[in-house]
């Protein structure tokens, strides 16, 4: 896993040239916004267990056979599973809007997360809905609109909105390695 400066020093060593221009304004920036980034992670790492489990329980609402008897989360040890997963790609997501690097969710997670599945017999469809759930709460953490779910967040000027489409882009990358 790279973070953002190491990646940067490792692309300006392979050219064989020092930290400059863009890179060197994208590390700038990504300093800058260091306490919204923190503040987004622990947004997001403080709501986990509420954004996995009304995740899972929105794909429940959506289709109520899968807890049926034959359903892919009918029993309570894969009920639980799914809310373990769920907890896990979270945590990977958190680690790479922190690192601001996707790099984490393919070196760690997402390598056979869908051959996985496939032999579990679990919907890629349904994995995917909950991601995309899970996707729309940690964006309202980071923009801090989820309702009735305030926290403080660092006076700083400007929003976050790059933030939100980056915590997006992450679930985006997840959401396309499961299907």
């Amino acid at each position: 896993m790279l973070d953002a400066f190491s990646k940067s020093v490792i692309q300006s060593d392979g050219k064989g040239a020092f930290v400059g221009g863009a890179d060197l304004a994208a590390l700038r920036s990504f300093i800058s916004d260091g306490n919204k980034r923190l503040d987004a992670v622990n947004f997001i790492a403080s709501n986990a267990s509420c954004i996995v489990s009304d995740a899972v329980s929105g794909i429940v609402c959506e289709n109520e056979s899968i807890t049926a008897p034959g359903g892919s989360i009918y029993t309570n040890r894969k009920m639980a599973a799914c809310l373990r997963d769920g907890d896990i790609i979270l945590r990977y997501i958190t680690y790479a809007l922190l690192a601001g690097d996707a790099s984490i969710l393919n070196d760690r997670c997402l390598n056979g997360l869908k051959e996985t599945y496939a032999a579990l017999g679990v919907p890629t469809t349904t994995v995917t809905r909950a991601v995309n759930i899970m996707k729309a709460a940690a964006v309202a953490f980071v923009t801090n609109t989820a309702s009735k779910r305030k926290m403080n967040v660092t006076e700083q000027p400007g929003s976050c909105d790059s933030l939100a489409t980056e915590v997006a882009g992450y679930f985006d990358t997840v959401a396309a390695a499961i299907n």
